[in-house]
C-alpha cells in the first residue's frame, strides 16, 4: 500500500505514459483520489473546498492525470446534492399541480415527529404557496382522461411561472404514472417559453403511485437541478470525460447526472458500501455487517452477495423514494460533542465540531469534548499520531476539553473519556440493531466491517455488543468510498407501478410493460459505452397484502412461487402472515454493464509478528502496548490485542481479548482470542 498526501508528488505513471483508473470521493474535511495503474494503488488527500468542491475535485485528478484526464477512466462521488439539500441551498422552485392539489407538499402524510407533543415543531413548507400552481386539466385512477388538457391551460400556467421569477419547475399531475401525456404536454410548453428552466415532471422522475413522495422527489430533482447541473458541467469541462456514482450504487454520465439531480442523494455512501463489499470478498466473506464512521455521522448496513435498494430512505426530514442504497445514519461520529443533558446525564451527539475548529485536539481552538478527544485522553490515538499523515494532536487541548464534562460528574479525565465513548459506542450499537437484527437478521456468524476515519477504533465494542466474533478492517479502511468507485458499473434504476393482485398477473405482461424501459435503458447505457450484450438484467417486484400500505421486495420469479415467497418474507419480517390476496404495487428493473476489472494487489508475505514501532500507555492497560505501522505489515503475520495498529487515514484499536490476522490483500482480520 502506498498513500500520498497534499504535499507529495510522487505518482504512478510518473516518467511515463499515463492511463489507468481513478475513484474520487468528496468529504467533508478531504477529497480522496485512489489511483489505480498497472495493479498498483496510491491515494492522495487534498483539503476539500466547500465553496467550490469541484476544485478539489480536479486538483486531485490532475495530481495522477496530469492534462491527460480523458485517458484514465474517472468515477465521482458528490456531496453536492446531499449538502444542498442538507443545507437548504435549494433553487427557487415552483410546483404545478391538479386543481384543488397544490398543498400536497405541505400537507404531506401527517406522520408526526413528536406523536405526543402538545405543540409539535412544524414540518418545513417544500413550496411556499405562492409558488404552487394549478391547471384544471385530470386523468381517473386508470390513467384516462376526465378533463383534457388544453392551450389555454397551458398558456396561463407558463405566464404565472414567468412572473414567479423561478429557476426550476416541478410538474406533479395525478395518475400521471399511469399517463404522462399532460405532464410532457405542459413541459414542452414550459421548455419552448422559456428555455432556461430546469425542468422536472413526476411521470420521469418517479412514475410510482404515492402523489406526496412522488412529488417531493421530482421537487427535490427540480430545485437540486441548478446547483448539481452547474457542478457537473464545470467538472466535465476541466476533466472531458467523468462518470458519476448515484444514490443506487451505479455510475451515469454528467448528462443523466445532471437531469436527475435526486438521484445523487447519498453518492458517497453508496460508494462506501461498494467498496465494503468488493473488499469482503476479497477476504472471502460472504455477508458483512457494515460501519461507516467519519466526522460527523455513521452509516450502517447489512451487505450480501447484492446491495439491498430502499425507496424508503429519508433525507433532511423528506421521503426520498428514488432507489438507492439501504443504509441507516445516525449522528455519532469522530467530532461528536459530548454534553451534559438538564438532568445531568451524559450524552453525545448530534451536534459536532465539524473540520473548523473541530476536535479540541485538533490544535485549532475547539473547546468542546468530542469521542475523538475521548480516544487521545485515553491513549488509544497516541500524541504521536499525526491525522491524515500531517495533522499532529493537542493532548493538554483534548484533556481540558474533556474535563468540563469529568469535573460536574466527579469524574477524573480518563473515566469521563470512558464514559463518552461507551454512550457513542452504545449509540452505533444500536444503529446496527436497527439495520440487522429489529429485521429479523441474525448477523452473530456475520462478520463486523468496519471503515472511514473513525470507525477502526470501535470495532471491537461494536462487535461485542452485537454478539459477533469477527471483525474486517479493510485495506485502505480511510477510503473505502473512493475505493468503491472504482469498482462500480454503469447502471440504470427504473420502476413501474401495478397495483393488480399477483395470482393475475401473467409473465407476457410482464414482458409487455417492461419492453420500453428495456429499450430506454438499453440505449442510455450503449450510448455511455456499454455494450448490449454486456447488459446484465435484475428484476423485483414490490408486494403487500390487498390492504395494506407498506410493501416487501422481492427478487421477481414465477408468481406462483412469488406468492409464497411474500408469506415466509412477511412472516420472517413480522412474525406472521396473512391468508389474504398478494398484491404487486411495482417492479423494479436494474440494468448494469460489466464489473470493471479492478483488483487488490496482493502485499508481501511474512510470519510471526510485526514489529511494534513504539509502545505507548493506554488507560487501565499500563505504558506497553505496541503500536504498529500498518503499512509495513506482511501478508500472514498476527498479533494479539491490546494493541493499535496505525496508519496514515485511520487507526485502529484492537481491544484485550482480540486478536488480529493480516490477509493477502492487506486487510485486517480480528476475531476473539
Amino acid at each position: 500500500m502506498t498513500v500520498k498526501h497534499d504535499d507529495e508528488s510522487t505518482k504512478p505513471g510518473a516518467g511515463g505514459s499515463i492511463a489507468g483508473e481513478l475513484g474520487v470521493d468528496t468529504g467533508g474535511t478531504f477529497t480522496d483520489v485512489i489511483a489505480l495503474e498497472n495493479g498498483a494503488l496510491a491515494v492522495y488527500k487534498i483539503a476539500s473546498t466547500p465553496d467550490a468542491p469541484d476544485a478539489a475535485v480536479i486538483d486531485g485528478v490532475r495530481h495522477f492525470a496530469g492534462d491527460a484526464a480523458a485517458d484514465w477512466r474517472i468515477v465521482h462521488g458528490s456531496t453536492v446534492a446531499t449538502n444542498a439539500l442538507l443545507e437548504n441551498n435549494l433553487a427557487r422552485t415552483a410546483y404545478a399541480a391538479n386543481t384543488g392539489f397544490a398543498d400536497v407538499l405541505t400537507i404531506g402524510r401527517q406522520a408526526r415527529a413528536e406523536l405526543y407533543a402538545l405543540e409539535p415543531v412544524p414540518n418545513p413548507v417544500p413550496v411556499a404557496p405562492e409558488l404552487c400552481f394549478e391547471v384544471d386539466a385530470r386523468a381517473d385512477a386508470h390513467g384516462e382522461t376526465l378533463v383534457a388538457l388544453d392551450d389555454a391551460m397551458c398558456d396561463a400556467l407558463v405566464d404565472q411561472i414567468r412572473q414567479s421569477g423561478v429557476q426550476a419547475v416541478a410538474i406533479n399531475l395525478l395518475f400521471a404514472f399511469l399517463n404522462g401525456s399532460d405532464e410532457a404536454a405542459i413541459e414542452t410548453a414550459l421548455r419552448e417559453a422559456l428555455p432556461d428552466l430546469t425542468i422536472a415532471r413526476g411521470s420521469r422522475v418517479l412514475p410510482e403511485y404515492g402523489e406526496y413522495e412522488r412529488g417531493i422527489a421530482t421537487w427535490l430533482n427540480a430545485a437540486l437541478g441548478p446547483t448539481v447541473g452547474g457542478y457537473l458541467r464545470r467538472l466535465e469541462a476541466a476533466l472531458d470525460r467523468v462518470a458519476i456514482m448515484h444514490g443506487a450504487a451505479g455510475t451515469v454520465g454528467v448528462d443523466q447526472a445532471a437531469d436527475n439531480a435526486v438521484n445523487l442523494l447519498l453518492s458517497g455512501p453508496a460508494g462506501g458500501l461498494l467498496g465494503a463489499r468488493f473488499v469482503a470478498r476479497s477476504a472471502r466473506l460472504d455477508r458483512v455487517l457494515t460501519l461507516d464512521m467519519g466526522g460527523t455521522s455513521s452509516d450502517v448496513a447489512l451487505v450480501g452477495n447484492e446491495l439491498a435498494l430502499t425507496s424508503k430512505t429519508r433525507i433532511a426530514g423528506y421521503p426520498v423514494a428514488v432507489p438507492m442504497v439501504d443504509m441507516h445514519t445516525i449522528g455519532a461520529g469522530g467530532g461528536s460533542i459530548a454534553w451534559l443533558d438538564a438532568g445531568g446525564l451524559l450524552q453525545v451527539g448530534p451536534a459536532s465540531a465539524g473540520a473548523e475548529p473541530g476536535p479540541a485536539c485538533y490544535g485549532k481552538g475547539g473547546e468542546q469534548p468530542t469521542v475523538t478527544d475521548a480516544h487521545v485522553v485515553l491513549g488509544r490515538l497516541p500524541a504521536s499520531t499525526r491525522l491524515g499523515g500531517h495533522m499532529g494532536l493537542d493532548v493538554a487541548a483534548a484533556r481540558k476539553a474533556v474535563a468540563r464534562i469529568a469535573e460536574p460528574l466527579d469524574l477524573s479525565v480518563e473515566d469521563a473519556a470512558a464514559g463518552i465513548l461507551r454512550v457513542a459506542d452504545e449509540a452505533m450499537t444500536a444503529a446496527l440493531r436497527v439495520i440487522s437484527v429489529a429485521r429479523g437478521e441474525s448477523v452473530a456468524e456475520d462478520s463486523l466491517l468496519c471503515f472511514g476515519g473513525a470507525g477502526p477504533l470501535h470495532a471491537c465494542a461494536l462487535a461485542e455488543g452485537m454478539g459477533m466474533k469477527r471483525v474486517l478492517i479493510p485495506v485502505f479502511a480511510g477510503v473505502l468510498s473512493a475505493l468503491g468507485m472504482l469498482v462500480a458499473r454503469r447502471s440504470r434504476e427504473r420502476s413501474l407501478s401495478i397495483l393488480q393482485p399477483l395470482a393475475e398477473v401473467e409473465t407476457s405482461q410482464i414482458d409487455a410493460w417492461l419492453a420500453p424501459l428495456r429499450e430506454a435503458t438499453r440505449d442510455e447505457l450503449v450510448e455511455e459505452g456499454v455494450a448490449e450484450d454486456d447488459i446484465e438484467e435484475r428484476l423485483s417486484a414490490d408486494l403487500r397484502y390487498a390492504g395494506q400500505s407498506a410493501s416487501l421486495n422481492l427478487a421477481w420469479q414465477a408468481p406462483d412461487e412469488l406468492i409464497e415467497a411474500f408469506h415466509a418474507a412477511h412472516e420472517a419480517r413480522y412474525g406472521h402472515r396473512f391468508d389474504l390476496p398478494v398484491e404487486l404495487v411495482n417492479l423494479r428493473l436494474h440494468r448494469a454493464g460489466p464489473v470493471p476489472d479492478v483488483a487488490l494487489p496482493a502485499i508481501e508475505k511474512g510470519e510471526g509478528a510485526p514489529v511494534a514501532g513504539e509502545q505507548v500507555a493506554v488507560h487501565e492497560l499500563g505504558d506497553d502496548v505496541p503500536v504498529y505501522d500498518r503499512d509495513a505489515m506482511l501478508a500472514g503475520q498476527r498479533f494479539d490485542g491490546p494493541a493499535i495498529v496505525r496508519e496514515s487515514v485511520t487507526t485502529t484499536w484492537i481491544a484485550p481479548g482480540w486478536s488480529a490476522e493480516v490477509d493477502a490483500k492487506g486487510n485486517l482480520l480480528l476475531g476473539q482470542s
